[in-house]
């Protein structure tokens, strides 16, 4: 029967072939092509039947062996944008497509719906509000139930519109609670932790004038960082940024000037507030000074790397930026240090932020750069932790709309093209976007579709293939993946609301309203 059914799939194999042929298309083999990177062992029907055994006794052992300890400590990785498809295109690009990143090791594994409560595709603010406070919210709002709309000038000011973040569960169960970020500190996705704001790009004061509302009536995101209960607690605040806190007609140490038409500077009143609390606090806003703070007595650390967002990863190489801003790794490891003199244990956000701009920009090749950071990170988290009290889980807040196709040989150039030819005789690229600025690159309006044959796929500036002609490709609207590791790591699994990952957080570490006794009283 098994010969049978292998004699069909190669007559249609050949078929299928013979069809290409009278189509007259001819095969493309790219310049980057290589043979298809097969182990021998996977040949054989072994091979296979005995991985399979492998992976049933791991699952065996988790089912007798579940972890219920109560988590001392929660890790929240979020990949902005990372979907599967820029997971699984990391595989390859990491050099073999059957080859795992460090998260997708862990034992458990779910998926979430990501959508805004007015929109089917979400942004960063709305699925941050989902997944650190567990409310669903509008369309480009933060830390504000869906009775607030985008824009609006007053109704976020009503505190009972204000959602609760797991950062805030975590303080006032006496944990320490901080985050990472390669964005600014004050973008959509950290500001969930501590912001409440019907504009996501009310980052600074100025952006609220600019957009109509007052000053007076709403507080941005930067002020809410330094002054509010959640922000001003925050005993860990790296990322990018700086713009946001110094007035415009100030400097900063890179000779940039301020956002802020206030003319204050929150940095220094950041400071300011830890020094008359008496407390060890410390501002960086480089790697060198980041590696002289004393991480064992340090109570406080603000870490502003740059202006606005901080490089991508492989750009910090190839504009000689490693001795100037920590990488998503080395930020990661100085949080968890720092969070680890509390004996009460703490909560801990870090976002891999570019890998959602890289794919705005069609610029897969950068996106991956940075997804492989992402995962450096999680594994250099799970190797200063432990899995018997921290809680580490990996996910994405939405997903993108770039694509694996073409039916590339394994090994090949992921960034490559195509080993076929499309029907117009013109080779295309095995990712694509089905939006963005990558249309550039894909047609032309005097001569159709663009010949890509000599184009430089190895530039992390080339913006792949795009259908749709967009200054910035959008996200997309499928649901994204969620790995676990650690106490009552077994919780996340199965398809389930974005809503549900900071009440199962919550629930393994017994604070906020998912605590047990929470859970009792009601």
């Amino acid at each position: 029967m098994l010969n049978r059914w292998l004699l069909l799939c190669f007559c249609l194999s050949c078929t299928a072939l013979t069809m290409a042929d009278e189509d007259h298309r001819r095969t493309f083999i790219p310049r980057s092509y290589k043979q298809s990177k097969t182990n021998e062992f996977e040949k054989t029907t072994e091979y296979w039947l005995n991985t399979a055994q492998n992976i049933l006794a791991d699952k065996l052992q988790q089912t007798s062996e579940l972890n219920t300890n109560r988590a001392k400590n929660i890790i929240l990785f979020l990949g902005d944008g990372m979907s599967m498809h820029t997971i699984t295109a990391s595989r390859a690009f990491l050099g073999d497509s059957s080859e795992k990143l460090s998260f997708e090791q862990f034992p458990y594994t779910g998926l979430s719906k990501t959508y805004a409560v007015d929109k089917r595709v979400p942004d960063s603010a709305s699925t941050a509000t989902a997944y650190l406070c567990g409310v669903k919210a509008n369309f480009g709002t933060i830390g504000v139930n869906a009775e607030v709309p985008k824009y609006d000038c007053y109704k976020a000011n009503d505190t009972s519109t204000h959602t609760e973040s797991i950062a805030k569960w975590a303080q006032d169960a006496g944990k320490w609670a901080g985050l990472v970020t390669t964005a600014r500190v004050t973008h959509a996705s950290p500001a969930g932790v501590y912001a409440h704001t019907s504009q996501r790009h009310w980052e600074n004061d100025a952006e609220i004038v600019e957009d109509g509302c007052s000053t007076a009536n709403n507080m941005d995101i930067a002020r809410q960082l330094v002054e509010w209960p959640v922000g001003s607690r925050l005993r860990v605040i790296m990322g990018g940024g700086r713009r946001n806190f110094i007035d415009e007609n100030e400097y900063d140490e890179e000779y940039k000037t301020g956002k802020r038409t206030d003319g204050r500077n929150l940095i220094e009143e950041w400071l300011a507030d830890k020094y008359e609390q008496g407390v060890q606090a410390s501002y960086v806003w480089n790697k060198r000074d980041l590696e002289r703070v004393n991480l064992s007595e340090m109570e406080y650390l603000l870490g502003l790397f740059s202006s606005s967002h901080c490089p991508y990863h492989g750009d910090l190489e190839r504009n000689d930026l490693v001795e100037i801003v920590p990488s998503l790794s080395e930020m990661t490891e100085s949080a968890i240090k720092l969070l680890s003199n509390n004996e009460k244990g703490y909560f801990l956000f870090v976002e891999g932020a570019k890998i959602d701009m890289a794919h705005h920009d069609a610029r897969a090749h950068r996106s991956l750069e940075d997804t492989a950071e992402f995962a450096r990170a999680v594994q250099l988290a799970r190797k200063l932790t432990s899995e018997e009290d921290t809680l580490i889980v990996v996910t994405s807040d939405h997903a993108h709309t770039m694509t694996i196709g073409g039916y590339a040989s394994r090994g090949s150039d992921i960034f490559g093209l195509a080993p076929i030819d499309a029907n117009d005789d013109l080779p295309y690229t095995v990712l694509s976007y089905a939006n963005g600025p990558g249309y550039s690159k894909t047609f032309s309006q005097t001569t159709g579709r663009r010949d890509l044959s000599d184009a430089n796929w190895d530039d992390p500036k080339f913006r792949f293939m795009a259908t749709v002609p967009l200054a910035s490709g959008t996200h997309g609207g499928e649901d994204v993946a969620v790995f676990a590791s650690g106490p009552y790591e077994h919780y996340f699994t199965g398809n389930y609301e974005q809503t549900n990952i900071p009440a199962l957080m919550a629930h393994a570490a017994n604070i906020g309203p998912f605590s047990v006794s929470a859970l009792t009283e009601d």
